[in-house]
């Protein structure tokens, strides 16, 4: 049984905008879609029956944002399967669990609660640096939202934190029936400490641990159009740079062991906060 894709909902207009792309997304796949709206409500003013009179507004508000979801989901693309929930957690713990049982967490910029002048809500950067699922923060201009570049971008690290994230790029290209272009940037050493020509310089080296990262992904997905490329400078700026004609920014991440905070690197953090389309950060597992 193939696992949901899971939205966490809000009633907010970037949640209303990540529910529009996972149905699209759930449609390419044949996935089911689950909606969840997490309030800590209960908790604090106990449940009561859905009919008493005396239901909290909290609660009457989860259950028209679940329902005007689900309903916005089905209008979207009636072949869907939605399903519904709502948890009485904070909705980052809330995510992480569906996470657990997820094929992916798409989740907006911003919640009901975020300040508009802020690039990327709490909940956001929380749940993508540490949900051990694929996370997609839904995010951008029209084109790129719309999927009219037809080009996914990954931003290919290493083999450590890359393999995970090569894979869920190739699977979206294919779905997509789209280019993927695979980028890793690199850059000039500021001295050498040898006199001694290195046997390779540093393009050398990036075009050569590309093709590594990239060579097991590609033979399963041999239908798919792929464009590697090495680029100098900055992976952050690179990839922001490179979003705008990009339906798609992937990038991998790894989770140290026993440590719970924010395990984001500096460029997965950059795209959250400044790509021009969605952006899916991809944990690699360990």
């Amino acid at each position: 049984m193939e696992l949901p894709l899971v939205v966490g909902v809000d009633g907010s207009d970037p949640s209303l905008t990540a529910v529009d792309w996972a149905v699209d997304e759930a449609a390419r796949h044949g996935l089911p879609l689950r909606l969840v709206y997490a309030s800590l409500w209960e908790r604090y003013e106990g449940a009561v029956p859905s009919g008493s009179v005396d239901r909290s507004s909290e609660q009457v508000m989860a259950e028209h944002v679940v329902a005007s979801s689900a309903e916005r989901a089905r209008k979207r693309n009636a072949d869907v399967k939605v399903s519904t929930d709502i948890l009485p957690e904070d909705a980052v713990s809330a995510l992480l669990d569906e996470g657990n049982t997820a094929s992916a967490l798409v989740i907006g910029s911003r919640g009901r609660g975020g300040l508009k002048g802020r690039l990327l809500g709490s909940v956001s950067l929380a749940v993508a640096a540490r949900a051990h699922c694929p996370v997609v923060v839904v995010r951008g201009d029209k084109a790129g939202l719309a999927g009219s570049h037809e080009r996914i971008l990954l931003g290919a690290g290493g083999t450590e934190t890359g393999g995970e994230a090569v894979r869920f790029a190739f699977r979206e290209a294919e779905a997509r029936g789209c280019v993927l272009d695979a980028v890793r940037a690199w850059r000039s050493p500021a001295f050498q400490v040898s006199s001694a020509a290195p046997a390779r310089g540093p393009e050398q080296e990036a075009s050569a641990l590309l093709e590594e990262v990239l060579r097991e992904a590609r033979a399963g997905h041999p239908d798919v159009r792929l464009r590697p490329a090495t680029v100098e400078g900055p992976a952050h700026r690179v990839l922001v740079d490179r979003s705008a004609a990009a339906d798609l920014v992937i990038v991998g991440t790894r989770h140290r062991a026993g440590h719970s905070g924010l395990q984001l690197g500096r460029t997965a953090h950059a795209l959250l906060h400044h790509a021009q389309c969605p952006v899916a950060v991809v944990p690699q597992r360990t």
